[in-house]
């Protein structure tokens, strides 16, 4: 039996766009490793309702330019085909936003009510405040803020509750099949994905050995999706699944004499119109002959000790771990950003804490039309080990990040290097963030002072509740959207429960094309974008 090879914890930081998953070798990881991934897409807690707007290629609501006290909340999702976007207006009335006015250390809570096209409030004093949506708030000062998000997809998709599907196997002219040997040196992968609908997961083949297959005929494989619940396909509207394989490639040795590869895509196949529901039970098909890719190759200089020297950055105790590149595909163009997530074209992994310049000539296979870009991808996490309150000898790894993603032919013209540096003086109340401790109110201030490196145009703050009994920091329970104007933000009250677990992580962003106070979740899309993170130890609450 094959088992996709858990190598590696992945930390609690899983975007909602991607599913959390146990890990396993690169190419069939669910996420970006170490929990990070390219973009944060929160939820408005609206419920997708369509409204009175006309569904339009390109069109947009016209609901004016509020003006005075007043200030307007839309939310626009527009959804990416491959004959265009087309753009909703989102009923937010299951879960409206509202306004709070900061007044020292309390805040003014103002309460919207429902016009055309979304939600305005009245008697909002100029300056700043904060828009809650969701379980995220923006600092902003703008008087028209859209908190809606770019999709790929139909705009009439319909999902199904199912995040994982057995599958029906049978597939040929797949290259030899190759185990996984190590994080340094990974085995072949499959991974799905759609040109239709927004989809992208893998598959575990879990009846059989494949190695050295170019065919497979299996009743016994597993399907898991990362982008949320699975779309349902309808044949009539031309929904298709693309299958890709994706195999190691020889990437000469580590500076200990080691092995080392890389996986890329080397063939692919796109099926036929299909008609498949997704309940969970019922195998879903994935049959055809699998066919070569175009091919193409690429140089990388990688300065990892530009990276490790920042180490105390990201937390004073912290030390160098996971180092990965990525190819990644995406879908019709950047016109509009990098908006979802169509698999990896090529993954890369060094091993824990290298720190030496990394010089090679990389191939990547890529299946899509040349009217998709090629989005590089770099990044390097950094950990350290914190006790856990409240347990004896417990122990956690907390994780912060340097990332960048551009488009490729940009991101290798130059050294690979960090852009931005993370947040300095990180701190609650004013006491060091890396000091474990119970904070003296459940409403702290969480205060920085700006990076050495970058020019930040946006912080993101993430809080993270840890539960004791898993040992898992699950999903960020609140996030703050700031301008990078702005080095603090107080919590509202009743923001964290009394007696929790906390941690936080700060990201700095450099990421010219990002308006974080007129359209906030769409964090992560124009590129070029750059964040660094610096995080805290635990914390707990009264």
């Amino acid at each position: 039996m094959y088992m996709r090879h858990l190598s590696f914890l992945l930390v609690p930081a899983c975007a909602a766009w991607l599913g959390c998953g146990a890990g396993g070798e690169p190419g069939t990881s669910q996420e970006l490793q170490d929990g990070q991934s390219h973009v944060g897409r929160d939820t408005t807690g609206g419920d997708g309702t369509w409204i009175d707007v006309p569904v339009t290629e390109g069109c947009s609501p016209d609901g004016g330019t509020p003006t005075g006290d007043t200030v307007l909340v839309t939310s626009t999702t527009r959804f990416h085909t491959a004959v265009g976007i087309a753009e909703r207006i989102d009923d937010l009335s299951a879960s409206p936003p509202e306004v709070l006015v900061p007044n020292g250390a309390i805040f003014t809570r103002i309460t919207g009510s429902a016009v055309d096209g979304g939600y305005q409030f009245s008697g909002v004093p100029s300056g700043a405040y904060y828009l809650k949506a969701g379980s995220s708030y923006v600092v902003t000062d703008e008087r028209h803020v859209d908190i809606g998000s770019n999709r790929l997809g139909r705009p009439d998709t319909a999902f199904s509750t199912a995040a994982f599907s057995p599958v029906q196997l049978n597939l040929v002219g797949l290259a030899p099949w190759m185990p996984w040997q190590s994080n340094s040196v990974p085995g072949t992968a499959l991974q799905v994905t759609s040109k239709q609908v927004d989809l992208y997961g893998g598959v575990d083949i879990l009846d059989m050995d494949p190695t050295g297959q170019t065919s497979i005929v299996s009743a016994g494989s597993q399907m898991w999706v990362g982008t949320g619940p699975m779309p349902v396909f309808e044949a009539d509207k031309g929904d298709r699944i693309v299958v890709n394989q994706l195999q190691p490639m020889d990437a000469g040795t580590l500076p200990d004499g080691g092995a080392l590869a890389y996986t890329t895509v080397v063939r692919s196949l796109e099926m036929g119109a299909l008609d498949f529901t997704p309940d969970g039970v019922t195998p879903m098909p994935i049959t055809g002959v699998m066919q070569p890719v175009p091919m193409a190759e690429f140089p990388i200089e990688w300065r990892l000790p530009r990276y490790t020297a920042r180490a105390s950055e990201v937390h004073p105790t912290a030390t160098p771990s996971l180092p990965y590149f990525y190819v990644t595909a995406a879908a019709h163009g950047l016109s509009d950003g990098w908006v979802g997530y169509s698999g990896e074209l090529l993954t890369l992994q060094l091993p824990r804490g290298a720190s030496y310049d990394f010089t090679r000539r990389l191939t990547y296979g890529n299946p899509f039309p040349s009217s998709w870009d090629a989005v590089g991808a770099v990044q390097y996490s950094f950990r350290t080990l914190q006790p856990i309150p409240g347990i004896p000898g417990g122990q956690s790894y907390l994780t912060g990040t340097f990332v960048t993603y551009d488009r490729l032919d940009n991101l290798v013209a130059q050294p690979l290097q960090p852009r931005v540096s993370p947040p300095r003086e990180l701190s609650i109340d004013g006491v060091p963030a890396s000091v474990a401790r119970e904070v003296g109110t459940a409403s702290p201030v969480i205060s920085w002072l700006p990076p050495t490196l970058g020019s930040v145009g946006a912080y993101r703050v993430a809080i993270y509740r840890f539960d004791p009994e898993t040992l898992s920091g699950g999903l960020s329970i609140l996030r703050f959207y700031v301008p990078g104007s702005v080095t603090q933000v107080r919590l509202p009250a009743g923001s964290l429960a009394s007696g929790n677990i906390y941690f936080l992580r700060v990201a700095a962003m450099e990421s010219p094309g990002y308006d974080v106070e007129r359209k906030p979740f769409t964090y992560g899309e124009p590129l070029p974008f750059s964040s660094a993170e610096a995080i805290s130890s635990f914390f707990t609450t009264p």
